[in-house]
């Protein structure tokens, strides 16, 4: 049996969302080099425009992020911006959706999420700033029936990057 993904993603083509649809992920001040690498190669998964980390005082390993980010390092629109920026360049173009469990938050899979959105996650200590949930579009949050209620930070951004994509490509 071959599993090379290459080959089987060039026979079985993915459709691109289309239409105005637009992805970027973004983390609210990440403390982990790690989840950071493996957001940026998340975002070069989904087809993401861009990938942002706002930045706060935290410091970061580059050789940590590149190994795990791998070759998306260098493929994916990624970058560390201030919270000024994201509030003045990013906010007024795009829909913000919190991926958060704060007060009005809705089931992810019951909820419809914007074709051109920024989705957010917040940092993996403090989750997202209740200034910046305020300017939200809208508020989603990731049903955990077992017993653990808390998500990484990278699988949370990936269950919710993957139904940002179902709802753009496969809902009609």
């Amino acid at each position: 049996m071959n599993t090379n993904s290459v080959r089987f993603f060039n026979e079985h083509p993915v459709p691109k969302p289309d239409n105005g649809a637009e992805l970027i992920i973004a983390v609210w001040k990440p403390a982990n080099a790690e989840n950071i690498g493996k957001i940026i190669r998340l975002g070069h998964n989904v087809g993401a425009s861009k990938v942002l980390f706002i930045r706060g005082d935290e410091e970061h390993r580059m050789a940590k992020i590149k190994k795990t980010a791998g070759f998306s390092f260098d493929q994916m629109n990624w970058g560390f911006i201030s919270e000024d920026e994201f509030v003045r360049e990013y906010l007024p173009h795009y829909s913000l959706t919190v991926l958060e469990t704060c007060d009005g938050a809705t089931n992810i899979f019951t909820s419809f999420l914007n074709t051109k959105t920024i989705l957010l996650g917040g940092s993996e200590s403090h989750g997202i700033p209740a200034h910046i949930i305020q300017k939200s579009t809208s508020r989603v949050f990731i049903p955990t029936p077992g017993d653990s209620k808390s998500l990484n930070i990278s699988n949370a951004l990936s269950v919710a990057a993957f139904e940002w994509l179902r709802q753009t490509i496969y809902s009609e």
